[in-house]
């Protein structure tokens, strides 16, 4: 017998234990649809790794401002209006051809959510949070990002008291771009440390 009823088949396993356990807890009354409708709206669209990518992307276009963010990034950040839930208190570090930074919270999960957005599973996994300060060159290896022998890599650990920001380098090429064309540069693991900004003509 046919019918019209939608399923989450489409869904993969964890995605759709998210989704059975948001509706008992919405049918129980513990929680309500909107609310969770309005938290979701809230990290996928107006806190979220595109916030870092502004502030990134002004940093290559100011340089009083990436002055600033290497100073007080804190101040700097806020001054965009990216402020909240743990990026109170952020450090923001410079790639270079000399020393590339990567950064990982070794007791948790502590990560700048107005700026990044919500993590990515890798970066609470324990293996990732072990391995990045043991074998941070063949970590990024993992993640595809293979540096030279000669940059230096160095690992920074997100404590519930600083969060870390790495400011990756501006691609070659991008010197006519406006700040928003910049941006689109900017990804999310490059942020982090686990990957580059994508190269001029690359982004979508």
């Amino acid at each position: 017998m046919g019918h019209d009823h939608e399923h989450d088949n489409h869904l993969d396993p964890m995605a759709a234990r998210v989704k059975a356990l948001e509706t008992i807890l919405v049918e129980k009354g513990l929680v309500e649809a909107a609310a969770i409708d309005a938290i979701i709206e809230t990290y996928e669209n107006k806190v979220g790794p595109r916030n870092g990518a502004r502030v990134v992307a002004k940093a290559w276009s100011d340089p009083d401002f990436a002055a600033w963010l290497a100073n007080d990034a804190t101040a700097a950040i806020a001054s965009l209006g990216f402020t909240g839930r743990q990026g109170e208190h952020m450090r923001a570090v410079f790639n270079t051809p000399e020393q590339h930074h990567l950064v990982v919270c070794t007791l948790c999960s502590c990560y700048p959510w107005s700026v990044l957005g919500l993590p990515p599973v890798w970066y609470k996994s324990p293996p990732y949070r072990s391995r990045a300060v043991i074998d941070p060159r063949g970590v990024l290896a993992e993640f595809g990002l293979e540096l030279p022998a000669d940059t230096q890599i160095r690992v920074w650990d997100s404590t519930a008291e600083l969060r870390y920001l790495v400011v990756p380098m501006r691609p070659a090429g991008t010197g006519h771009l406006e700040e928003e064309a910049l941006a689109d540069l900017v990804t999310r693991d490059s942020m982090i440390g686990t990957g580059l900004a994508i190269a001029a003509g690359e982004a979508a």
